[in-house]
Formats: structure tokens, C-alpha cells, sequence
């Protein structure tokens, strides 16, 4: 299968996905690290469809998800990662503002990704080298410099002691920014920077799931991916931090105005 094939594949398996999202009823919850970090039956009967359609069309392949108890290698050379729902705590509270992010990577390098937010019927996608699309229109990142942009950020909620190194970060982009967001999901976040929606995104821990497919999107779309103190993006097990922003400038401008906070 082309690269293509497979995002093609990718998105199909996230619309069947969306759907039981839509349709979800006697929501319950389980605490993992603890009561910030929940799981529902939800998450993992979408992870079992996802891989299920992906594993159909792709059988050689690998898989690196979120409600997964054993990893299989990031360094496959046919590997998805995939995070069910994205944004669960929203999921289970009823913001209606989750999604299904999967990403499709060969050797450790990421080729396709695509994002899925059922409630809007938003589907974000992207190819290496191809672009980023929104419902299948290209997209681009905003020319807005950082005073005109507004700011999304996560709050890394299950590493507290980021929480006040966090905050001053907001509230330094919040002065100098139009306003600032807190939606909770890092994949509709990215994917926000990619439409032109948002000038910026960063956050201080996430998991590869969370941003993989998001990344490349964002990076498609014409902006920039780092970690949040201006280095290189790992595809690393471990956990980054992340900042995305719609441009270069808009990039230096967030760590100019952040460095004595890093």
C-alpha cells in the first residue's frame, strides 16, 4: 500500500471510531495514575476497532497505543500510534471536544497522521512532503506574529509539579497574546495551529500518542514543531515537552519572551 492507502485507511477507521464516540452511553471510569489519569470502556473498545480496520489492511504492522499494556517497537518499519480518544476527561464530563489521533510511521520517521474530531465532524490530515488538510480543503498555519495570535496550552494535569512552571508560562503568553485556551486535547490543540485557528501551542509533558499524528500536521501545514525549550522533538517512548508554533518567528517570540521561565 502507498502511504496515501494507509492515511486513507487511517481515516476510515477513525470515522467508524467517531461514531461509537457519538453514541456513547453508561460512561464508566477507572483511575490509572490516578484520579486526573481515567480510562473508560470507551477508550479501549475504540482502540480494539482502530487497530482492528488498521491491522485488516496493514497485517505486518506494529502498534504503540495509549491503552496498551505492552509497547511494540517504535523502530518498526510499519508502526501506528495510535490514542483512542484524546481529550477523555472531556469525554467523560461531556465537553463534546475529543478525538481519535493516529499516526503512521516507517523506521522511526512519521509519514501520515490523521486526527478525527467526530463532534464537528473535523477530519485533519496529512502526508509527508503532501500538505495538511481539513475535510480534504489544504490548510495553513497563520501569519499573525505572537501579540496577534491567540495561545493554546495544556496543563500537564498528571505531573503536578509542572503546574506552576506551567501557569507562569500561561500567563506570560496571556500578556503578551490575544488570549489564551485550555480545551484538553493536545492533538485538536496541534491541529489548531495547523488550521490557522492558533498562533501557538505548548505544553510541558506528553506522550508520544498525544502529539505524533499532531506534529506532523502542524509541520505540513507550515509551522514549526520543538520541545518547549527550543530543541529538537523527540520520537522517543519517554515524554516531551512540546511547542508549536504557526511560524519561526512566532517560535523565537515564545522563547524570547520565556526564557528566563525555562
Amino acid at each position: 500500500m502507498t502511504i496515501e492507502e494507509i492515511c486513507l485507511v487511517m481515516q476510515e477507521a477513525e470515522r467508524k471510531a467517531g461514531e461509537l464516540i457519538l453514541h456513547a452511553k453508561g460512561v464508566m471510569t477507572e483511575n490509572k495514575s490516578g484520579a486526573r489519569d481515567v480510562v473508560t470502556q470507551y477508550d479501549r473498545a475504540v482502540q480494539q476497532l482502530v487497530i482492528w480496520n488498521l491491522r485488516a489492511a496493514l497485517p505486518e504492522a506494529h502498534f504503540f497505543c495509549e491503552e496498551m499494556n505492552e509497547q511494540e517497537s517504535l523502530d518498526a518499519a510499519q508502526l501506528f500510534i495510535i490514542d483512542p480518544i484524546d481529550g477523555t476527561m472531556n469525554f467523560v464530563r461531556g465537553f463534546s471536544h475529543s478525538c481519535v489521533s493516529v499516526a503512521y510511521a516507517e523506521n522511526g520517521v512519521v509519514q501520515a497522521a490523521a486526527v478525527y474530531n467526530p463532534y464537528l465532524d473535523e477530519m485533519f490530515h496529512a502526508v509527508r512532503g503532501a500538505g495538511a488538510f481539513l475535510n480534504g480543503s489544504p490548510i495553513r498555519t497563520a501569519g499573525d506574529d505572537l501579540g496577534n495570535s491567540v495561545v493554546c496550552f495544556g496543563t500537564a494535569p498528571y505531573n503536578p509539579e509542572l503546574s506552576d512552571k506551567t501557569f507562569a508560562l500561561a500567563r506570560r503568553m496571556f500578556d503578551r497574546s490575544l488570549d489564551v485556551r485550555r480545551e484538553g486535547t493536545a492533538a485538536l490543540d496541534l491541529c489548531s495551529v495547523a488550521a490557522g485557528r492558533a498562533g501557538l501551542y505548548f505544553e510541558l509533558s506528553l506522550s508520544l500518542w498525544d502529539y505524533a499524528a499532531g506534529a506532523l500536521i502542524v509541520e505540513e501545514a507550515g509551522g514549526l514543531c520543538r520541545r518547549a525549550d527550543g530543541e529538537a522533538l523527540c520520537f522517543s517512548a519517554e515524554k516531551s515537552s512540546i511547542v508549536a508554533a504557526a511560524s519561526e518567528s512566532v517560535l523565537e517570540e515564545y522563547l524570547r519572551e520565556t526564557e528566563e521561565l525555562r
